[in-house]
């Protein structure tokens, strides 16, 4: 039996995660901002579910989730900071204060929550954390420029940790998901107040009051959540699991476009070193 403690299990993927946790008898710190919204999970499963409120902005409060799981469960075994929202903006739209938010939820509080778990992780010298990333890290679409931006640097501090942990006998991996059935696109996607004229073909396509795919995405979050668990049982988990046809077509895609600009612009690449 091992312990998972997940972020954001309100709703969406995160729930998801953690029902199917507890269905295989293992141990959950199920979490969410609002600690109502995750109880029925500990009635459902008494001796498994851990319910805790947690913002991951909160030093305190991921301090107490951490020190929680140990008190309860011994240790923290796998970590999924799954906790974050969609924001969407034209890059000259958006406001700074939301920016700021965006990232203290996403890169920073992921950053809490690695540091928080990572002295046990180390002491016992096994333990797994997984970081949600998203297909935007690699397909940049207009109007989600920041929220690519702190996908990206997660993508980045993750492989930077997976480095760092493996010779501790510990795992570090991102999960790319593309468009799952939850509520993601909905009550969880916030976006600029103000928008501008001059980017309605561009990042204006992406405005809530147009969008027609939420409720039709093709992802089913409790494949997913089974997908996840795989690869974190594996014997050699991933550094990157893409969940989803749109996912898998859309990396390869950005690969494939990456390269051709790439080899294109070779030449000029390699003529900048010194002349020996």
């Amino acid at each position: 039996m091992t312990t998972w403690l997940i972020t954001g299990c309100s709703t969406g993927l995160g729930r998801a995660f953690a029902e199917a946790v507890l269905h295989r008898g293992h141990n959950v710190v199920v979490t969410a901002r609002e600690v109502a919204q995750v109880q029925d999970l500990a009635e459902k499963y008494p001796d498994t579910a851990l319910p805790l409120p947690l913002d991951v902005t909160d030093d305190h409060q991921v301090t107490a989730a951490v020190g929680a799981a140990e008190e309860r469960f011994g240790g923290v075994d796998v970590l999924v900071n799954n906790a974050g929202y969609g924001y969407r903006a034209a890059v000259e739209e958006g406001e700074d204060d939301a920016v700021r938010r965006l990232f203290e939820t996403h890169v920073f509080g992921t950053v809490r929550t690695i540091k928080a778990v990572l002295p046990g992780m180390r002491a016992r010298r096994t333990g797994t954390i997984v970081n949600l990333s998203s297909i935007g890290a690699r397909i940049c679409p207009e109007g989600s420029g920041y929220y690519s931006a702190v996908k990206a640097a997660i993508e980045a501090l993750t492989l930077s940790l997976r480095k760092e942990v493996a010779p501790l006998g510990i795992t570090a991996m991102v999960v790319e998901p593309g468009g799952f059935r939850t509520d993601f696109a909905g009550r969880s996607l916030t976006q600029s107040a103000v928008p501008i004229a001059d980017y309605a073909d561009t990042a204006g396509k992406r405005r809530k009051e147009f969008g027609t795919g939420h409720g039709r995405q093709p992802g089913d979050p409790a494949k997913a959540a089974g997908a996840l668990i795989q690869a974190v049982e594996s014997d050699n988990p991933p550094y990157m699991l893409l969940l989803g046809n749109d996912t898998s077509d859309g990396f390869r895609a950005a690969l494939d476009a990456l390269r051709a600009e790439a080899d294109a612009w070779e030449t000029l690449s390699r003529s900048t070193d010194f002349n020996t």
